[in-house]
């Protein structure tokens, strides 16, 4: 009896110890993708003269600024949901009127919050209990009621800012830009 409480014993704490190690190498590869993410989309903002951050290809689409800031509110906006972390640089992109000032617009500005939002991912990436991250959180977004995992959030959220800075590949190529090379094995 001694023997098997002793290898069940054994059992729950190498389980544990595994789990404990695969949620390390998780956050570790999130937070290297996320910084790896905002240094890839700091070339685009400063690939960009500061006189085309108005540019859009069409009237019907976003400006190069209003994509950026777009993907940076979404980012603060996702990660808080999947992380549940909130701070006071976080609020700003909450507020309805985020973005829609020129001032806003402006190169300065657009870096200013993209960098923000990317912080705020990362530290909340690299705080939040990764044993949590199955927990199922819903929040009303544009569109309807989303319910997923903290992980999924993250994953989403990822995703989202990666579609809409490759979208900024094309603002770029538009305005006789090269845009700059691709960052995936960084």
């Amino acid at each position: 009896m001694k023997l098997f409480f002793s290898s069940l014993l054994s059992l729950f704490f190498f389980s544990a110890t595994a789990q404990n190690t695969l949620n390390e190498i998780l956050k570790q590869q999130m937070v290297k993708d996320w910084e790896r993410a905002k240094a890839y989309t700091q070339e685009y903002l400063d690939a960009m003269p500061a006189d085309k951050y108005s540019f859009r290809p069409v009237d019907s689409v976003r400006s190069f600024a209003e994509q950026m800031l777009h993907f940076a509110q979404s980012n603060a906006g996702m990660a808080s949901i999947g992380t549940g972390f909130k701070n006071a640089a976080v609020q700003v992109f909450l507020t309805p009127n985020f973005g829609k000032s020129s001032t806003a617009l402006t190169k300065d500005s657009v870096v200013y919050y993209v960098n923000t939002s990317y912080d705020f991912v990362i530290d909340a990436v690299k705080n939040i209990d990764f044993d949590k991250l199955s927990e199922v959180v819903s929040w009303t977004l544009p569109g309807g009621r989303r319910t997923t995992t903290r992980l999924g959030w993250l994953l989403k959220d990822f995703e989202h800012q990666t579609h809409h800075r490759g979208q900024c590949t094309v603002y770029l190529r538009l305005v006789g830009i090269r845009p700059p090379a691709e960052k995936l094995w960084e």
